[in-house]
């Protein structure tokens, strides 16, 4: 199963005097919400050297927190996420930050180190913990190191990349060539870049190399205060000749480089990007990272509602379910891919439902689910990579992400896809702030464990998540009709088939002569309703969509 009970957490909260049990309680992060952030477009500070540049800054960034998280629990204007993700902030010479040139240096563009400190300081005091993108397989070819390498066979540094004397015949991972010319090397010899000539990949076997990336880890966790890493590219980390994803030894060197980010702080925080299959990602979690996304299904939710077919997602999770033991990181889209809205078929209203239901299966699954910026609102955008890395949409008028021209243009929708338009409405921000607090106030969303339901109805989606105090039902409908009679088979009778008895009378549920099965009367297309099953008498109607 994904996730198991946080029993100590249920005893806190139900106020009893039991002993707390003798096992450790689930690490932060199993229960955290989080929220990815492009630092150059999410917000332009108003003040300071950096100010109205259009360039979003960590500044910026600072003066939006409270839209993400005041640290209030009794306010609903903040969208409720406990931690942010922040793509690549290092020195680059790139507008994204993957090619690295000074690991220990904020980009000048975004700020200093010490006004990153502020942001962190800022972010915990309310609640919100701060993880960086670290780039360890490859640096800028404009990186010290490589210039150093590139410049002589016997610079002490040439090892810490990888050299061939000809072309060893073999194409890279996706049929692109990996195998490079510099021309400040006179050796005739070419490097080793899996993405581009730009990017010449690090050669981590090597020991000296090994202790510096160490080093950049230590900065990071103890001088500027990061809570974890989302570690890019790692399937890429070493490879064997032609075999160049997930090694083996990809895998034992992450082992022992996790291991040392938790020496120094016992509650650090490692997620990796392995952009493989299921089976794949499952063997990296939880020694080599804490854990990995969850590609498969994050496509698998996009696919299933645009074709009304229920039964691709719940295969695919119950496989998620099967592959893992401890929380995986779900996700709908991010950095690299087109924007959810800009993935979803049908008109405006389709869409925005279909946003909806995705939304609501993200955040009613276990996982640790990631949210990417703006996906909130509807932002939309597909490739290239600058157009779904645009900046964030405050205002109808864009300026309140930057008074001047931003670095790239806003989507053509940001009249009406914006932060300040969805306020206090029946809009895609609030389903989504009431998700996240539902996430939070109900344990049996957060960790309980799952179990996926049958239904006679191709278009419903229907899962159960329990602990040993709640017991939630989920149910979805992910077809583009009204599912007017359906049915969904629980997972067990006994004390069920009373509260299915008292909860029809509410919300249009009937049992069936054998009390484990539900009739449906009615779901509208792309809705979810989320029932509470409880003893009799004590009905709740925890979530339905309007």
């Amino acid at each position: 199963m994904l996730t198991t009970p946080a029993v100590s957490f249920l005893l806190a909260i139900a106020g009893t005097n039991t002993p707390a049990p003798t096992t450790e309680p689930p690490p932060w992060w199993h229960d955290a919400v989080f929220y990815e952030i492009f630092v150059r477009s999410f917000a332009d500070s108003r003040e300071g050297p950096l100010a109205n540049d259009g360039v979003g800054d960590i500044r910026g960034m600072m003066a939006k927190l409270d839209y993400l998280n005041d640290g209030d629990p009794a306010t609903t204007a903040d969208l409720g996420i406990d931690a942010v993700w922040l793509m690549p902030i290092a020195e680059s010479p790139s507008y994204h930050g993957y090619d690295v040139v000074d690991y220990k240096q904020v980009d000048q563009e975004y700020g200093t180190n010490e006004d990153f400190k502020a942001f962190t300081d800022a972010a915990h005091e309310r609640g919100i913990r701060v993880i960086v993108d670290l780039v360890l397989n490859h640096t800028a070819d404009e990186h010290p190191w490589f210039i150093d390498a590139a410049s002589s066979k016997d610079s002490p540094k040439r090892d810490w990349f990888t050299w061939a004397d000809a072309h060893p015949g073999y194409p890279g991972p996706w049929n692109q060539n990996v195998w490079h010319d510099h021309v400040a090397d006179q050796s005739g010899q070419l490097y080793y870049g899996c993405f581009y000539h730009g990017m010449p990949d690090l050669n981590v076997r090597n020991a000296q190399l090994t202790a510096e990336l160490y080093d950049i880890a230590r900065f990071w966790i103890q001088d500027m205060g990061v809570d974890g890493f989302r570690l890019d590219a790692i399937k890429h980390l070493i490879e064997n000749g032609a075999e160049q994803e997930n090694t083996q030894e990809t895998i034992d060197w992450l082992e022992d480089f996790n291991a040392y980010c938790k020496s120094l702080n016992p509650d650090f925080f490692t997620v990796g990007e392995v952009w493989s299959t299921t089976d794949q990602v499952a063997r990296y979690i939880p020694d080599a990272v804490d854990t990995a996304f969850e590609f498969d299904l994050a496509q698998a939710i996009i696919d299933g509602l645009n074709t009304g077919d229920a039964t691709k997602i719940a295969e695919r999770i119950r496989v998620v379910d099967n592959a893992y033991d401890t929380p995986v990181a779900t996700f709908l889209t991010n950095h690299d891919q087109s924007r959810l809205m800009s993935q979803l078929t049908g008109d405006a209203a389709e869409k925005q439902a279909k946003a909806k239901a995705a939304a609501a299966i993200l955040l009613t699954l276990p996982g640790v689910p990631f949210i990417y910026y703006g996906e909130e609102i509807g932002h939309t955008g597909g490739k290239p990579d600058p157009n779904i890395r645009t900046p964030m949409q405050w205002d109808a008028s864009g300026q309140a992400f930057s008074v001047v021209k931003p670095w790239r243009k806003t989507q053509p929708d940001v009249g009406e896809v914006n932060v300040e338009a969805q306020r206090g409405r029946n809009s895609l921000l609030e389903h989504y702030t009431r998700l996240i607090k539902l996430r939070k106030e109900n344990p049996a969303l957060a960790h309980g464990a799952l179990t996926g339901l049958e239904s006679d109805h191709s278009g419903i989606l229907a899962f159960e998540r329990e602990t040993e105090d709640q017991r939630l039902l989920v149910v979805t409908n992910t077809g583009s009709q009204w599912a007017n009679s359906f049915t969904v088979t629980l997972r067990r009778a006994g004390v069920a088939a009373k509260e299915i008895q008292d909860l029809s009378a509410l919300h249009g549920m009937s049992p069936r002569s054998n009390l484990n099965i539900w009739r449906g009367t009615a779901i509208g297309p792309q809705r979810t309703v989320i029932y509470e099953l409880r003893e009799p008498n004590e009905r709740s109607d925890l979530f339905v969509d309007p």
